[in-house]
């Protein structure tokens, strides 16, 4: 399942990153990497942009770009 298809206040491990090229460089840059721990904040009120907190820091995700990091539930 995708990042963008996981609930607010739900805490999921990565499992991977799809595609290739300068957005999932772009990813795993930000830490979005294989193993890391995210947990969905919230959601704008249309579902786009949702926020997910990795780490000590907070980050805003397009769902385009949530749909390509790959998670499975803890």
């Amino acid at each position: 399942m995708s990042l963008a298809s996981i609930a607010a206040t739900q805490t999921v491990r990565i499992t991977g990153i799809r595609g290739s090229g300068a957005i999932s460089y772009r990813l795993m840059e930000m830490g979005l990497i294989e193993g890391a721990e995210v947990q969905v904040i919230g959601r704008a009120p249309l579902g786009d942009p949702l926020q997910v907190r990795l780490g000590d820091y907070r980050l805003s995700l397009r769902c385009g770009e949530a749909e390509l990091i790959e998670v499975s539930e803890l």
